[in-house]
Parts: structure tokens; C-alpha cells; sequence
């Protein structure tokens, strides 16, 4: 008990040896196979209604009015008090342009086209990149590489802003969404199982781990029928 008292709530003691971080996709259903049929709206609305939940935070309005607009290129650290609440930067969804489910509700699912949405998971203090914004790329992981012939990349080039980091933790930390980056999938070949690996890029980012298929890296599958 003693020992514990110790131990801040904030931060971890030790952090210098955090690991690089693992990565998670959205939508997530039973599984990482995302099947559906074009012409069958029953198979793909799943995913839509979960990506539209997911993106309730990054609400336009709800992200103006909890948090607020940061310097873009460059780490937003914050000093004072560890217990003293933080400052989050705004992430709005229509950052995410065609795969914000604004002018297409859909998410491209209804043509075809799915979006899938990329996160890094949260390391309290962590930089990536080491002052460089990390990038993400897709690829047919085994097969045809004729099979992913055309993948749009949002925000931007498709990169995690340096102003979204270092995180602070969820108790003081507590408007913190984290960034995004979308993955549009516009070229996919049909009727056929194509497992897809997109990956981190950048300094300190490890992703070829092969005991580890989420630490810089994820791997899943798409299955687009007609």
C-alpha cells in the first residue's frame, strides 16, 4: 500500500521503454474480414451504422466546442501541473473528406468502395516519428498485387499530425480524440478475398514484427461481392 501511494494516477513511473504503437481499424466487427455484397444492403449497413457511431465525437460541432485549434506540423506540449487538465486539438470528421460520411452516409460501402478508418493506439508521452509525422500505406499483404490497384489517403497524404501528440493520459487528458486516418479503398478487385496489410511509417515505428500483427501494422481482409 505504501509503495502505491507512491505512484502517480497520471503518469506511468517509467517511460523509457515504451514500446512504438499498435494500430486498430474501425469499423471492428467479428473480426478482421470485411465482407459484403454491393447489391445487399443488409450486408453492408453494419458497417456503416458502426462507423457513423464511432464518429460521433469527431462531430464538426462537438469537436469545436470541447476542444480547441492547434499549429499544425508541430508537438502540442503542454506544461504546468501533471493534475492540471489539458488542452486537446480539434480532429473533425470532415477532415476525413470523402470517407466522413457527410456527402456520402454510406462511407463508399454502397459502391463498393469501403473506407476504412486507421488509429494508433494511445501512449501517454509518446512522440512519433521523432518530429516527423508518421504515414500510413496499404498493400496486398500474400496474392496478386493487381488485386489493391487504388487507395486515397485522408487527411491529407495520410499522415498523423504532430499536433495531436505527446497524450497525456485519459484523467487529465479528457477531450482527447485521437487522429485519424482514413484508408478509401476505390479499386478492389471483385468476388474475392484480398487480405490487405497497412502499415506505419516513420522513425522509432517498428512493423515487421511477425510475433506482433497489430504493432505498426494491421492486417485484414476484404471481401466485396456484387
Amino acid at each position: 500500500y505504501v509503495m502505491l501511494l507512491t505512484l502517480s494516477p497520471y503518469t506511468p513511473r517509467y517511460r523509457d521503454r515504451v514500446s512504438p504503437p499498435g494500430v486498430m481499424i474501425r469499423p471492428y466487427l467479428n473480426g478482421f474480414t470485411i465482407a459484403f455484397n454491393v447489391s445487399q444492403p443488409s450486408t453492408w449497413r453494419p458497417y456503416v451504422d458502426s462507423m457513423h457511431h464511432f464518429l460521433e465525437a469527431y462531430d464538426d460541432k462537438v469537436q469545436e466546442e470541447k476542444n480547441i485549434e492547434c499549429i499544425s506540423g508541430q508537438y502540442f506540449i503542454q506544461g504546468g501541473n501533471e493534475s492540471e487538465e489539458k488542452k486537446a486539438c480539434q480532429f473533425k470528421r470532415s477532415l476525413l473528406q470523402n470517407c466522413s460520411g457527410i456527402e456520402d452516409p454510406t462511407f463508399g460501402f454502397s459502391k463498393g468502395q469501403p473506407c476504412i478508418l486507421l488509429k494508433m493506439n494511445r501512449i501517454i508521452g509518446y512522440r512519433p516519428g521523432a518530429g516527423v509525422p508518421v504515414s500510413v500505406d496499404c498493400k496486398v499483404q500474400k496474392g496478386n498485387e493487381s488485386d489493391l490497384r487504388s487507395v486515397d489517403f485522408y487527411p491529407g497524404n495520410g499522415t498523423f499530425d504532430l499536433m495531436y501528440y505527446p497524450y497525456y493520459g485519459k484523467f487529465t487528458h479528457v477531450n482527447y480524440t485521437s487522429p485519424l486516418v482514413a484508408m478509401h479503398f476505390t479499386d478492389v478487385k471483385r468476388n474475392y478475398l484480398v487480405p490487405i496489410q497497412c502499415s506505419l511509417h516513420g522513425k522509432g515505428i517498428i512493423n515487421d514484427l511477425n510475433s506482433d500483427r497489430f504493432l505498426g501494422r494491421i492486417i485484414f481482409t476484404l471481401n466485396i461481392g456484387k
